[in-house]
């Protein structure tokens, strides 16, 4: 588990310092309104368009935002309309990576599109898919 959330972490990490754009604009966007504890450090979030970038961490965009606000929105604007899933976390300390316990499990907030839920490692495609057609707005609670 410890193994499959470093890889998240290390996607975000790749991208969160920058946000990009999508290669395919449209009309299309999705914003996620974070629910967080605390207001310190950052949210890192990355997007996926496929299955295939999803499981080999391969996001299409990303974002890194204060965590000064509640709550914490992050918008990506200029999607195409399609499957998408989201893989978030809370950086408490300001570190820029997804802190571990000796357990391997992570001991900052993290999240997935849909509020979805992993079995023993993160949500898979199927749960934390949803779809893009106009403007999509998520409430996720980071946990």
């Amino acid at each position: 588990m410890k193994t499959r959330i470093a890889l998240i972490a290390a996607a975000i990490a790749a991208l969160g310092a920058a946000a990009t754009t999508p290669v395919l604009a449209q009309d299309s966007s999705v914003t996620f309104e974070f629910e967080t504890g605390a207001r310190t450090g950052s949210v890192l979030v990355v997007l996926f368009s496929s299955k295939a970038g999803y499981d080999g961490n391969q996001p299409v965009a990303a974002m890194t935002v204060p965590a000064s606000a509640s709550p914490v929105t992050v918008t990506f604007d200029g999607l195409a309309p399609g499957s998408y899933g989201m893989r978030s976390f809370h950086d408490l300390n300001g570190d820029g990576e997804m802190n571990f316990n000796p357990f391997g499990m992570p001991v900052e907030p993290y999240a997935f599109s849909n509020n979805a839920v992993g079995n023993m490692g993160p949500a898979n495609w199927e749960r934390a898919r949803f779809n893009v057609n106009g403007a999509v707005v998520q409430t996720i609670s980071l946990r």
